[in-house]
């Protein structure tokens, strides 16, 4: 039978945005041939996350991610149904999910090394279980919970940049439900603005890429900043933690703004002292560091969703063939 993928067919390279054609639809022969203990799937859904941006470089960030090889198949997050099993863990039609999910329409896995879903956990919405329940929201909650040092009672103030993105969207909504007094975000267009504001829940919304940032965020922010979840990195970065409280916390979640450059965690010797003068934690947080954290924290999630205190803002795009130039 005959399968889509995608592989990469260069590399970008520093300093260089990634571009179509730095990627290759290919339709390829398969064979169903599996052996014991693995599953044939059907991909249902494939996350596509800022930081496989590092996956497309000669030498990743680190050791916890893998680096995409030349003409072959590329891999993320995924989700699929199992249509042929050789696997006493799984039967046919159950619903599965892989950290290393190839970016093909068909697969083989081990099946050690998938996880069973539950639908109905999420009524039938798939998709959660790679954002909201997902490495995701994973990361907004334990990030916030075990780098942030939110007091409930204590009037903190949040700022979350790159906030109208996956992560940084249920970051704000978590850090109220945890007990933040007053949450700000920032984005890049007035549209996002006013989801984050009206849908969302955020006390206010700034737009980066309009003029007077600093001094709009210190009009919204007019006691300084207790907790950073940081997504971007950069100058909105520098900006914010020029705006953080003596004993305040970064959370160093992502750099978006720097992945296309060679160190995408250094800092600005100017914010660097600021970070010492002001004894601000600047840690980076790795999921990874967390795994026995993760059961109780999916159903912390899995209880806000239920109950309607916490909502997923999500992109999907139909098509393997539309996979690699687009984000969600």
């Amino acid at each position: 039978m005959k399968v889509k993928r995608i592989v990469l067919a260069s590399r970008p390279g520093i300093d260089k945005e990634p571009k179509p054609e730095n990627f290759r639809l290919e339709e390829a022969d398969f064979r169903e041939e599996l052996s014991d203990g693995q599953v044939l799937a059907n991909t249902l859904y494939l996350s596509v996350d800022p930081y496989l941006r590092y996956c497309m470089n000669e030498e990743s960030a680190g050791s916890y991610l893998l680096v995409w090889k030349i003409s072959e198949v590329l891999s993320s997050n995924g989700i699929g149904v199992v249509e042929q099993s050789r696997s006493s863990q799984y039967k046919v039609g159950d619903i599965v999910s892989h950290f290393n999910w190839p970016w093909q329409t068909k697969c083989i896995l081990d099946g050690s090394s998938l996880k069973k879903l539950d639908p109905s956990l999420v009524d039938g919405h798939l998709s959660h279980y790679l954002g909201l329940l997902g490495s995701t929201g994973l990361t907004a909650l334990l990030g916030i919970k075990e780098q942030g040092h939110v007091t409930p009672g204590a009037n903190q103030t949040l700022v979350v940049s790159g906030a109208a993105g996956a992560c940084g969207s249920l970051a704000g909504q978590i850090g109220r439900l945890l007990g933040c007094s007053r949450v700000i975000g920032i984005c890049g267009t007035n549209e996002k603005c006013a989801v984050l504001t009206s849908e969302l829940g955020f006390d206010g919304a700034l737009n980066y890429k309009l003029p007077g940032l600093a001094y709009k965020l210190k009009a919204c922010c007019p006691n300084g900043v207790d907790i950073y979840f940081d997504n971007v990195g950069g100058e909105i970065s520098d900006i914010v933690i020029s705006q953080m409280k003596k004993n305040s916390h970064l959370v160093l979640c992502g750099q978006i703004s720097q992945y296309n450059k060679g160190a995408a965690f250094a800092i600005d010797p100017q914010t660097e002292t600021t970070l010492k003068d002001c004894n601000i934690t600047r840690e980076l947080f790795l999921l990874l560091n967390y795994t026995d954290q993760y059961d109780s924290a999916n159903l912390q999630l899995i209880e806000w969703l239920r109950a309607g205190k916490l909502k997923a803002k999500e992109t999907i795009v139909d098509g393997i063939e539309n996979t690699a130039e687009h984000k969600s």
